[in-house]
Protein backbone atom coordinates (compact mmCIF):
# COMPACT_ATOMS: atom_id res chain seq x y z
CA UNK A 1 0.00 0.00 0.00
CA UNK A 2 1.64 3.34 -1.05
CA UNK A 3 2.17 5.89 1.69
CA UNK A 4 2.88 9.61 1.43
CA UNK A 5 4.69 11.32 4.31
CA UNK A 6 4.74 15.09 4.81
CA UNK A 7 6.91 16.50 7.63
CA UNK A 8 6.02 19.69 9.44
CA UNK A 9 8.64 20.94 11.90
CA UNK A 10 8.58 23.45 14.72
CA UNK A 11 11.53 24.42 16.91
CA UNK A 12 11.80 25.98 20.33
CA UNK A 13 14.92 26.75 22.32
CA UNK A 14 15.19 24.91 25.62
CA UNK A 15 16.50 26.96 28.54
CA UNK A 16 16.98 23.78 30.56
CA UNK A 17 19.61 22.36 28.25
CA UNK A 18 23.06 22.91 29.65
CA UNK A 19 24.68 22.41 26.29
CA UNK A 20 22.29 24.70 24.42
CA UNK A 21 20.32 21.93 22.78
CA UNK A 22 17.22 22.67 20.77
CA UNK A 23 13.99 20.74 21.08
CA UNK A 24 12.35 19.99 17.79
CA UNK A 25 9.03 18.24 17.63
CA UNK A 26 7.87 17.17 14.21
CA UNK A 27 4.39 15.97 13.39
CA UNK A 28 4.45 13.41 10.62
CA UNK A 29 1.16 13.17 8.76
CA UNK A 30 0.80 9.92 6.90
CA UNK A 31 -1.95 9.68 4.28
CA UNK A 32 -2.81 6.25 2.96
CA UNK A 33 -4.54 5.54 -0.33
CA UNK A 34 -7.81 5.13 1.60
CA UNK A 35 -7.65 8.88 2.30
CA UNK A 36 -7.30 8.61 6.07
CA UNK A 37 -4.62 10.57 7.93
CA UNK A 38 -2.71 9.52 11.03
CA UNK A 39 -0.61 11.96 13.05
CA UNK A 40 2.56 10.54 14.59
CA UNK A 41 4.49 12.99 16.80
CA UNK A 42 8.24 12.60 16.50
CA UNK A 43 10.60 13.91 19.18
CA UNK A 44 14.13 15.09 18.46
CA UNK A 45 16.44 17.23 20.53
CA UNK A 46 19.14 18.67 18.29
CA UNK A 47 22.68 18.89 19.73
CA UNK A 48 24.04 22.37 20.28
CA UNK A 49 27.02 23.78 18.43
CA UNK A 50 29.49 22.88 21.22
CA UNK A 51 28.31 19.27 21.27
CA UNK A 52 28.53 18.93 17.48
CA UNK A 53 31.85 20.70 16.93
CA UNK A 54 33.80 19.89 20.09
CA UNK A 55 32.34 17.24 22.41
CA UNK A 56 31.30 14.59 19.86
CA UNK A 57 34.53 15.01 17.89
CA UNK A 58 36.63 14.67 21.05
CA UNK A 59 34.72 11.60 22.24
CA UNK A 60 34.91 10.00 18.77
CA UNK A 61 38.67 10.61 18.65
CA UNK A 62 39.19 9.04 22.11
CA UNK A 63 37.04 6.04 21.16
CA UNK A 64 39.06 5.56 17.96
CA UNK A 65 42.21 5.57 20.12
CA UNK A 66 40.68 2.77 22.21
CA UNK A 67 39.76 4.81 25.30
CA UNK A 68 36.36 3.57 26.59
CA UNK A 69 34.75 6.61 28.26
CA UNK A 70 32.12 5.19 30.67
CA UNK A 71 31.18 2.50 28.16
CA UNK A 72 31.03 4.80 25.13
CA UNK A 73 31.40 3.23 21.71
CA UNK A 74 31.41 4.49 18.17
CA UNK A 75 28.23 3.38 16.43
CA UNK A 76 28.69 2.83 12.72
CA UNK A 77 25.59 2.34 10.61
CA UNK A 78 24.87 2.64 6.90
CA UNK A 79 22.92 5.71 5.85
CA UNK A 80 19.37 4.86 4.82
CA UNK A 81 19.60 6.99 1.66
CA UNK A 82 23.28 7.16 0.74
CA UNK A 83 24.36 3.71 1.90
CA UNK A 84 27.56 5.28 3.24
CA UNK A 85 28.85 4.48 6.72
CA UNK A 86 27.88 7.09 9.35
CA UNK A 87 29.36 7.17 12.84
CA UNK A 88 28.34 8.72 16.14
CA UNK A 89 29.39 8.17 19.77
CA UNK A 90 26.82 6.24 21.83
CA UNK A 91 26.59 4.83 25.34
CA UNK A 92 26.38 1.04 25.33
CA UNK A 93 24.24 -0.23 28.20
CA UNK A 94 24.29 -3.79 29.54
CA UNK A 95 21.30 -5.00 31.59
CA UNK A 96 21.03 -8.64 32.71
CA UNK A 97 23.64 -9.70 30.18
CA UNK A 98 21.82 -8.06 27.25
CA UNK A 99 23.16 -4.98 25.46
CA UNK A 100 21.11 -1.92 24.52
CA UNK A 101 21.40 1.42 22.76
CA UNK A 102 19.17 4.24 24.00
CA UNK A 103 18.57 7.45 22.04
CA UNK A 104 18.35 10.18 24.71
CA UNK A 105 17.78 12.86 22.04
CA UNK A 106 14.88 10.98 20.45
CA UNK A 107 14.44 10.35 16.72
CA UNK A 108 18.03 11.06 15.68
CA UNK A 109 19.55 10.27 12.30
CA UNK A 110 21.36 7.25 13.75
CA UNK A 111 18.00 5.91 15.01
CA UNK A 112 16.43 6.27 11.57
CA UNK A 113 19.47 4.71 9.90
CA UNK A 114 19.57 1.80 12.37
CA UNK A 115 15.88 1.10 11.80
CA UNK A 116 16.45 1.00 8.04
CA UNK A 117 19.68 -1.02 8.18
CA UNK A 118 18.63 -3.43 10.94
CA UNK A 119 22.16 -3.48 12.33
CA UNK A 120 25.57 -1.93 12.29
CA UNK A 121 28.92 -1.98 14.07
CA UNK A 122 30.11 -0.91 17.49
CA UNK A 123 33.74 0.09 17.55
CA UNK A 124 36.36 0.93 20.13
CA UNK A 125 39.86 1.46 18.89
CA UNK A 126 40.42 -0.81 15.89
CA UNK A 127 38.05 -3.47 17.22
CA UNK A 128 34.63 -3.41 15.55
CA UNK A 129 31.82 -5.82 16.28
CA UNK A 130 28.83 -6.31 13.99
CA UNK A 131 25.33 -6.57 15.46
CA UNK A 132 21.70 -6.76 14.52
CA UNK A 133 19.23 -4.51 16.33
CA UNK A 134 15.66 -4.99 17.51
CA UNK A 135 13.72 -1.92 18.60
CA UNK A 136 11.79 -2.35 21.85
CA UNK A 137 8.12 -1.48 22.24
CA UNK A 138 7.37 1.43 24.58
CA UNK A 139 5.90 -0.97 27.14
CA UNK A 140 9.24 -2.85 27.39
CA UNK A 141 11.48 0.19 27.85
CA UNK A 142 10.93 1.06 31.54
CA UNK A 143 13.71 -1.09 33.11
CA UNK A 144 16.14 -0.15 30.35
CA UNK A 145 15.46 3.59 30.66
CA UNK A 146 15.79 3.34 34.46
CA UNK A 147 19.18 1.60 34.17
CA UNK A 148 20.31 4.08 31.50
CA UNK A 149 19.41 7.04 33.69
CA UNK A 150 21.07 5.46 36.70
CA UNK A 151 24.31 5.10 34.74
CA UNK A 152 24.36 8.28 32.61
CA UNK A 153 21.97 10.85 34.14
CA UNK A 154 24.89 13.24 34.72
CA UNK A 155 25.49 13.26 30.97
CA UNK A 156 22.03 12.92 29.41
CA UNK A 157 19.54 13.63 32.19
CA UNK A 158 18.54 16.98 30.67
CA UNK A 159 16.95 15.14 27.72
CA UNK A 160 14.50 13.18 29.89
CA UNK A 161 12.15 15.99 30.97
CA UNK A 162 12.89 15.81 34.71
CA UNK A 163 12.50 12.02 34.86
CA UNK A 164 15.36 10.20 36.58
CA UNK A 165 16.29 6.70 37.73
CA UNK A 166 14.18 7.08 40.88
CA UNK A 167 11.02 8.17 39.02
CA UNK A 168 7.85 6.10 39.14
CA UNK A 169 7.09 3.51 36.47
CA UNK A 170 4.27 5.78 35.25
CA UNK A 171 6.69 8.67 34.67
CA UNK A 172 9.09 6.42 32.77
CA UNK A 173 6.19 5.03 30.72
CA UNK A 174 5.17 8.61 29.85
CA UNK A 175 8.57 9.43 28.29
CA UNK A 176 9.29 5.98 26.82
CA UNK A 177 7.75 6.67 23.39
CA UNK A 178 10.08 9.67 22.95
CA UNK A 179 13.31 7.68 23.43
CA UNK A 180 13.98 4.77 21.04
CA UNK A 181 15.70 1.74 22.60
CA UNK A 182 17.37 -1.05 20.63
CA UNK A 183 18.42 -4.49 21.88
CA UNK A 184 21.60 -5.68 20.22
CA UNK A 185 22.00 -9.30 19.15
Amino acid sequence: MPTTTTPSATSTTSAAATISATTTTTAMTTTTNAGTADVDPVHYRRPGRFTRTVANRLVNRLIRLGVPLWGARQLRVRGRTSGEWRSVPVNLLTVDGRRYLVAPRGETQWVRNLRAAGGGELCIGRRCEQFTATELAASDKEPILRAYLKRWAFEVGVFFEGVDADSSPAELARIAPRHPVFRLD
